[in-house]
């Protein structure tokens, strides 16, 4: 399946060549620290940040797990397409290291255990709130987007902070924790206590379901407004189409602006050139039209 045709095209900024070949390791701006509302700790992250006249917006992207990282070492500039494409068209990117990201020691991956939706999202929170002050996003057009807990951040971002995105994009995240985490396949269960069910909860347990569900995008569709793009993989094993179908029809269902893209032939990541490129040209159409 291809993705939707757009009702416009990407028209780049006329200063687009400044930032159309890789910037030199020397010049790129190192990693960033910004605070919490909890004075103890300050939230690591990396960003890239294009020439100021080609700016067309600032892209907050949200990695996977809990249990996961985003480092932009010189040595790994090449290793992240997404930052790379963003970069290129214009975006500042900001890629959030929070609460439950390994890398930081022990404290600080702990730090995530019960905290989906609540204290992990307001890092990413206090991390729009940091580019903004520092004069690298206009608050009007910040973007989220995410792949698998990063998808479902993304969508977090959406129903739980309406407004504060003016688009999102979420790629294979969960709509829905219960139902996540009971259709989890069989080669992954034996890693969710110490993982899925220690972060987030057990399905199985009623209080924790009760708790899932309150912490699930699902449960505040009513409070989406944001455009939305949904990627999934129709043979994801980990995060089932039925996660993206369930939110797609609760947002169309409400007049919501939302497009779906699914590959039939794809899994929980993308690992075809062609629908890579689809899924590219599909964020970028999506983008430029909400930045």
């Amino acid at each position: 399946m291809t993705p939707a045709s757009p009702t416009s095209t990407t028209t780049p900024p006329a200063t687009a060549a400044s930032c159309s070949a890789p910037t030199p390791a020397s010049t790129w701006p190192p990693s960033r620290r910004w605070p919490r509302h909890d004075p103890r700790t300050r939230r690591p992250g990396t960003s890239l940040v294009p020439h100021p006249a080609a700016a067309q917006g600032t892209s907050r992207t949200a990695h996977g797990a809990p249990g996961a990282r985003r480092t932009l070492a010189p040595r790994q500039l090449g290793l992240d397409p997404t930052a790379q494409l963003l970069a290129n068209r214009g975006y500042a990117v900001l890629q959030v290291n929070y609460r439950g990201s390994t890398g930081y020691g022990k404290s600080f991956l702990k730090a995530g255990i019960g905290e989906l939706s609540g204290a992990m999202h307001d890092d990413l929170v206090d991390a729009v709130g940091w580019a903004v002050e520092q004069g690298y996003a206009d608050p009007a057009r910040v973007a989220v987007f995410g792949g698998s807990y990063g998808g479902y951040a993304a969508l977090v971002g959406v129903s739980f902070t309406p407004g504060l995105f003016a688009a999102a994009v979420d790629f294979c995240g969960p709509s829905n924790l219960v139902t996540t985490l009971r259709n989890m396949p069989d080669f992954a269960k034996p890693y969710l206590t110490n993982n899925w069910h220690l972060y987030a909860g057990d399905p199985e347990d009623p209080a924790q379901e009760a708790d899932l569900w309150a912490r699930s995008p699902l449960s505040r569709v009513a409070d989406i407004r944001t455009p939305l793009l949904v990627v999934q993989g129709a043979n994801d094993a980990r995060v089932l189409k039925s996660e993206s179908d369930q939110i797609v029809e609760a947002l169309r269902n409400r007049g919501i602006d939302v497009e779906y893209l699914v590959e039939d032939d794809e899994g929980h990541s993308f690992v075809n050139p062609e629908n890579n490129i689809a899924m590219y040209h599909a964020v970028d159409h999506f983008l430029a039209r909400h930045l």
